[in-house]
């Protein structure tokens, strides 16, 4: 996934739900979607603005809400449907006084309910860039108590300590969860690790 600068979108009325304080852990959402699995999906409905632009000019704009949410896509609860390969852009607010995740997106699957009525209706988009640094805001959904629990165990540490600045203590603790993350078993997104075969 791509970051890149842009202008802010237009102002919408998207910003009619009233966006959580920093939330803790989100609740997971159990359903295994074929793409992007290494990402845990949190179920949560907010508010999604989505548009198409060509040449400049808006050609489409609407407001869905998610019913799952994860770093490498959502799937929006919708009784209407773009064809799969459509190119979006959207934006939407995770948390009170933080700036709205804005991301070009791809959809990649649409869902019906089935002949009895049940299942989900809506379509599934792939993000495939970000805008202004607010992927950090999704990221930090997921792995904001698992850093904060150990950045403050880290920090209060003899080592960190001892360091002589706010910026090398900054990078000692990006290092020491890089060494976690490559020599644990556990995984800080909360997906469980695929054996590895062999032969």
């Amino acid at each position: 996934m791509a970051t890149s600068k842009k202008p802010q979108p237009p102002a919408s009325g998207v910003g009619s739900r009233s966006p959580v304080k920093r939330p803790g852990p989100p609740e997971l959402d159990d359903f295994d979607g074929p793409e992007h699995r290494q990402f845990p999906r949190a179920r949560m409905t907010v508010p999604f603005r989505l548009w198409i632009e060509e040449a400049g000019e808006l050609r489409f704009e609407a407001t869905l809400r998610s019913g799952n949410v994860s770093v490498a896509g959502v799937f929006l609860d919708s009784t209407f449907f773009l064809p799969v390969g459509t190119e979006v852009r959207t934006s939407f607010a995770l948390v009170e006084d933080e700036p709205p995740v804005q991301a070009r997106g791809q959809i990649v699957r649409i869902e019906t309910p089935g002949r009895d009525g049940g299942g989900r209706s809506g379509f599934a988009v792939r993000f495939l860039e970000f805008f202004a640094q607010t992927e950090v805001t999704l990221a930090r959904l997921f792995l904001g108590a698992a850093l904060q629990q150990f950045a403050q165990a880290y920090l209060g540490s003899a080592r960190a300590r001892s360091l002589p600045n706010e910026l090398d203590r900054c990078v000692d603790a990006l290092a020491a969860w890089e060494l976690r993350k490559a020599t644990s078993s556990e995984n800080p997104w909360g997906i469980a690790r695929q054996p590895v075969s062999r032969g």
